[in-house]
């Protein structure tokens, strides 16, 4: 099992989300638990659809949060 890190901001209705490493993958919903679901459900059928034609799978960015003043 990878885990892929996901950016997630807040929007007029709700949450959005997208992959680093998947570009074009993007989930919305109105609460974050919601997105994180519909993200992990995305990433899942686009590593399936990978796998299925047989490319190869990256491996998960590194994501480092930085803090500001």
């Amino acid at each position: 099992m990878k885990t892929y890190p996901i950016l997630i901001a807040s929007t007029r209705t709700g949450f959005s989300a997208h992959v680093p490493d998947f570009p074009g993958y993007v989930a919305t919903g109105r609460t974050v638990d919601i997105v994180k679901q519909r993200m992990a459900k995305a990433i899942e059928m686009h590593l399936a659809a990978m796998c299925e034609d047989g490319d190869e799978i990256p491996e998960p960015s590194i994501l480092e949060v930085v803090q500001v003043r």
